[in-house]
């Protein structure tokens, strides 16, 4: 625990004011809650056996003044506590997105979505309670402990000892039901991000799930795990709740001894009823709190286990380093020299030789599985290279920083990504938006005639993955994206695959006019959209085995032969 608060030490920095008036609020609660108990020795030794008539006016104000105190103190700790973990979070959480937004992509590629989302919003929603509530809750119930037991050993120290010998007793098994929470903790947070996942996957894929029609198994999966997820939780509540029986079996063992003795000295006048009653209250009250501590002990396990889970992220760090160039000119070639790749054991690409030019297009065909995609995200720096190097100009394109690189390049994926925005936002996502431009990036590509017929024209607000247009339109807009960025190097992988022939064959005479002052990368597999390609690669099993143009290709290689003929049966 002590790990834990030393962790969020930095961030009670920011809030010292709201601490101050959080604390004098803690206070008023623990002074407040002694004050009722020491005030039963004059409410019973002055009113009701010496009938003091002054201290029957008096005792009335203060017992108001007590809970009224304890009242506003209670209000203040709320507020105050309550702002300071909500905000301590929510840093928390902006700063674990922006961490896993850099991690790099193969992080994504074998980390589920639906845990991603669990450990940023499930885990942080732990630890608000335990860096704020748990935490006052725990400096309050402690300073009401302390002013307790001081009143206690005050009215009787020999009575205080047979009262509070249960506490180092009561140690070892509260320690043992802590571990137990934390290991059920960690479980069902594990099985809460499983939950999660499953979500995020089945409602993902619904149009597969109905298309085949599997929902009776979706749920049935999702069932299980939901049932799981309780099990681990009931296991959680149980270890949780053996606390009060514990703490209050040896309460009681504790009273009995304390009525026993405590008893024959009010018979042999050593002690007065009010004196015997006020620590009798006061240790009734004491044992409150240190069952709520016992069980804050028990909950903040839980935020434990889930910081250690936010932790394993924040412990990932990207591999692929940004370069110190942050500004290229110009690139007037890309050479891949003797470059190849692998993905773990996998060997995607070897020995690849190339170079492009502006104002060239260069193709890259083949089978699926070939490596033309994986070329592509080294270009980008998805991944780097095994071996060999890519050059922009004369510069290794590891000494670019990751930003710039990426401002020059637009890419346009065999995925169509669209966000739940405006089609002008859409088109000029991550850069400033402006209309005039948006319009002749979506007239290049062929989208302008069906968005200025809709009704709000490029103001129109496109759903969740874009399910208001048709999969034509959709790539359409994520051409005009790409071309909206006026890049230096343009990608596009597949980016005609969902076009009718004419939409095809108008985007193709797009790209020839675009790629005049860039280079442009074609991924394609339908032959007809790159005939006018400057050179073309052609890719077998990792390796560029073919470098030409169509009709060279056309005349001396085999394998872009059964490519062609195969597209064109």
């Amino acid at each position: 625990m002590r790990k834990f608060f030393t962790q969020y030490k930095p961030y009670y920095k920011n809030y010292k004011l709201e601490i101050f008036y959080a604390f004098i609020g803690i206070i008023l609660v623990a002074l407040a809650t002694a004050g009722t108990a020491y005030a039963i020795q004059p409410l019973l030794d002055d009113i009701f056996i010496k009938k003091d008539v002054n201290m029957l006016y008096i005792m009335p104000i203060i017992v108001v003044i007590l809970y009224a105190a304890k009242g506003f103190g209670g209000y203040i700790q709320a507020y105050f506590i309550s702002f300071i973990g909500q905000d301590i979070t929510r840093n928390v959480r902006d700063k674990l997105f922006s961490h896993v937004l850099k991690l790099d992509l193969v992080f994504f590629q074998k980390t589920h979505g639906g845990e991603l989302v669990s450990r940023i919003i499930n885990d942080i929603n732990r630890i608000q309670s335990a860096v704020s509530n748990s935490l006052a809750e725990l400096i309050r119930e402690s300073l009401t402990i302390i002013a307790l037991v001081s009143l206690v050993i005050y009215r009787s120290p020999e009575l205080a000892f047979y009262g509070l010998v249960v506490l180092p007793l009561a140690i070892y098994p509260l320690t043992r039901l802590a571990k137990r929470m934390k290991k059920l903790s960690f479980k069902s947070q594990e099985s809460n991000s499983d939950i999660t996942s499953s979500l995020s996957e089945s409602f993902n894929n619904i149009e597969i799930i109905k298309a085949n029609g599997t929902e009776d198994i979706e749920a049935k999966k999702f069932s299980t795990l939901n049932l799981i997820f309780f099990k681990y939780n009931m296991k959680a509540v149980k270890t949780n709740e053996l606390t009060s029986p514990l703490m209050e079996t040896l309460g009681a063992i504790a009273f009995g001894t304390v009525i026993l003795v405590g008893g024959s000295r009010v018979v042999n006048g050593e002690l007065t009823t009010g004196e015997f009653s006020s620590f009798i209250a006061a240790l009734f009250m004491l044992y409150t709190p240190i069952k709520r501590i016992s069980s804050l002990y028990n909950k903040m396990q839980d935020a434990i286990a889930a910081n250690e889970r936010i932790n394993n992220i924040f412990a990932k760090t990207a591999q692929i380093k940004s370069g110190n160039i942050t500004k290229i000119e110009d690139i007037k070639s890309i050479s891949f020299c003797n470059v190849g790749l692998k993905y773990d054991d996998l060997e995607a690409l070897k020995n690849i030789n190339l170079e492009a030019k502006k104002g060239e297009i260069v193709a890259l065909v083949g089978d699926s599985g070939g490596g033309k995609s994986s070329l592509i995200n080294l270009l980008v720096r998805f991944y780097d290279v095994n071996s060999g190097e890519i050059k922009f100009n004369n510069t290794n394109i590891k000494d670019i920083s990751l930003e710039e690189l990426r401002k020059q390049i637009s890419i346009v994926t065999q995925r169509v990504y669209i966000f739940n925005d405006t089609i002008a936002a859409n088109v000029a996502y991550g850069e400033e938006l402006n209309e005039i431009k948006v319009i002749e990036a979506l007239k290049q590509a062929h989208a302008y005639e069906f968005v200025s017929n809709m009704k709000l024209g490029v103001n129109t607000v496109l759903d969740e993955f874009g399910t208001n247009l048709s999969g034509g339109q959709r790539q359409r807009i994520a051409i005009a994206r790409a071309l909206y960025k006026n890049p230096k190097v343009l990608i596009l992988d597949e980016a005609t695959s969902a076009l009718d022939n004419k939409s095809e064959g108008i985007i193709s005479e797009v790209i020839e006019e675009v790629s005049h002052n860039r280079i442009t990368f074609v991924i394609a597999h339908r032959l007809s959209t790159i005939k006018n390609a400057t050179k073309i690669a052609v890719f077998k099993s990792g390796e560029i085995v073919d470098i030409g143009t169509q009709d060279e290709l056309l005349a001396s290689s085999s394998e872009y032969q059964r490519l062609y003929n195969s597209a064109n049966l």
